[in-house]
């Protein structure tokens, strides 16, 4: 099964060597892994902080110029070819795939912590304007920046395998810079990268799941929370997200993806009715507001004058961890994004995913928000163990068991499909950029991801999961910058779109379409 003519055995063997090796130590010697992660974390956060803070930024910009850009008429694919997911089901797909376990370990852990603690101590804590601040910030971690991370990548993996017919890798956004090079080491050594970027944020996502699934059974039933129940639901989850991966993306992904949004879509609406109707809109009217006047003095702070703590701990871990997700998000997303012109689909991968967390994080942070203030309920301390703050709301709120079952249902299918896509995507950057991997490829990399998030677990918590991220997203920082480099060397060589006057429109043509550019592969126009 790992014979087929697609699956590159260079990247494939030693990816996957190295990741066994990290297994082996983590087995053999967690307090070693763990001495080791924690003092590379520290040189990290103490050297490469501002990298990250600059580098994500600078993201951003570069998204807003290519959607307002002449480059925006381009099509991911050719200029004839159309979308082939509906946008609904696309939409889904991408929002499950990109955040779905996070917002649920954090729709009340990060505003209620922020309240309690407020960033970079600007407000007093339990206070009105804490709350605003705790919003503010929950928003700037969760909507455009992380998105765009997202949309840099996926729009450059289109660009070049949808438009020019080049392989779906990494890599391949490197041809520009360093030509036929790309198909030798340094282009092999790329995709390794990606590969281990996507395993270990893909990781840090099922850590956080099987916590957060224990800590439900403890609510509900009383079952004790344990690392060796964790290591099981990870386990057993991690042989559905196998199976669901090997029936392909339109049958796996798709349906858990359609399902996760509707059951989603359900909590969220029984939430907002039975919570503080009035105070949740007001909480997203005041909070959206305050995001966007505050966006470029929040994206540029660094620590440099104070609170480089609470930034380590909590901004620059989130971009670390957005950037660790790129390789697997991107490649998701150029996947099931051919047909769509570029300004089409950053206004799908930016605006809507940014909307939605919005609502999402003004029901279930304003709720618990205003339980905290009026005094109904003390969910700050819950925030301590931020898998059980999303129960201890639902706790105050009608039909308990019910939406609390629904939430472990929840986390395990949001667990299945995010893991489902990137083994995928792993079986993808091991083939040669091959669309259908072979489906041991895939297992293997299924399999991979559960144990290193088992071992990440058991060497330290939650705390060595997000260390994790981290360490893997460090040189893929890098690597996204070089791709965006390469895209624009590229897209320059595209010919300017130019608009048919109606008098002179051919059959076929109607006025005032710009016919996108011919596509141009590397040596000229493609054949």
């Amino acid at each position: 099964m790992f014979r087929s003519k697609s699956t590159d055995p260079w990247v494939f063997y030693s990816g996957a060597g190295l990741v066994i090796l990290f297994v082996a130590w983590g087995v053999l010697g967690t307090d070693s892994l763990a001495s080791v992660t924690d003092s590379v974390l520290d040189w990290l956060l103490s050297s490469m902080g501002w990298v990250f803070v600059l580098s994500a930024a600078g993201f951003v910009a570069f998204a807003a110029y290519m959607g307002f850009s002449r480059y925006g008429t381009l099509r991911l694919g050719k200029d004839t070819d159309r979308p082939d997911f509906r946008t609904s089901s696309w939409i889904a797909m991408m929002f499950s795939a990109g955040m779905g376990i996070g917002l649920m370990f954090y729709a009340v852990a990060e505003p209620i912590s922020h309240l309690g603690a407020p960033p970079l101590g600007l407000e007093r804590a339990g206070t009105q304007e804490a709350a605003r601040l705790s919003m503010q910030y929950t928003y700037f971690h969760w909507a455009l920046t992380p998105w765009c991370l997202y949309g840099i990548v996926g729009l450059a993996l289109g660009y070049f395998s949808l438009r020019k017919g080049m392989p779906n890798l990494i890599s391949t956004a490197f041809h520009p810079l360093i030509g036929d090079r790309v198909n030798g080491p340094i282009g092999k050594s790329i995709d390794v990268f990606a590969i281990w970027a996507t395993l270990f944020g893909t990781a840090t996502s099922l850590g956080f799941g099987a916590a957060q699934i224990n800590s439900g059974l403890n609510f509900l039933w009383d079952v004790p929370i344990s690392n060796g129940l964790e290591v099981a639901v990870i386990g057993i989850l991690t042989g559905l997200f196998v199976l669901s991966a090997v029936s392909g993306v339109e049958k796996g992904v798709q349906f858990l993806s359609n399902v996760n949004m509707v059951l989603a879509i359900v909590l969220a609406l029984f939430v907002l009715l039975v919570g503080p109707f009035v105070f949740i809109w007001e909480t997203f009217t005041e909070s959206v507001g305050a995001y966007l006047y505050q966006f470029v003095p929040m994206s540029f702070r660094s620590g440099a004058f104070g609170g480089s703590e609470w930034l380590s701990s909590w901004t620059i871990f989130y971009w670390a961890w957005w950037i660790s997700w790129t390789p697997f998000v991107g490649t998701f997303l150029a996947r099931i994004s051919k047909g769509r012109t570029i300004r089409e689909y950053l206004l799908g991968v930016l605006l809507v995913p940014t909307g939605v967390t919005f609502v999402w994080f003004a029901i279930f942070g304003g709720t618990a928000i205003d339980l905290q203030l009026t005094g109904q309920a003390n969910l700050i301390d819950a925030a301590a163990k931020p898998e059980v703050s999303l129960f201890s709301l639902l706790e105050q709120l009608p039909l308990t068991t019910i939406t609390s079952a629904l939430v472990i249902f929840l986390v395990a299918l949001f667990f299945i499909s995010g893991a489902d896509a990137a083994s995928v995507v792993m079986g993808m950057m091991s083939s040669r950029g091959n669309l259908e991997p072979a489906r041991g490829v895939v297992v293997v990399w299924g399999l991979l991801t559960g144990l290193a998030a088992i071992v990440l677990l058991l060497a330290g918590g939650l705390t060595a999961l997000q260390n994790a991220a981290i360490i893997a997203a460090a040189p893929f920082v890098f690597i996204i910058i070089g791709m965006v480099v390469g895209m624009l060397k590229e897209m320059r060589r595209e010919p300017l779109p130019t608009t048919v006057p109606a008098a002179h429109a051919p059959v076929g043509v109607q006025p005032g379409f710009a016919p996108p550019p011919t596509a141009l592969g590397p040596d000229g126009p493609a054949s």
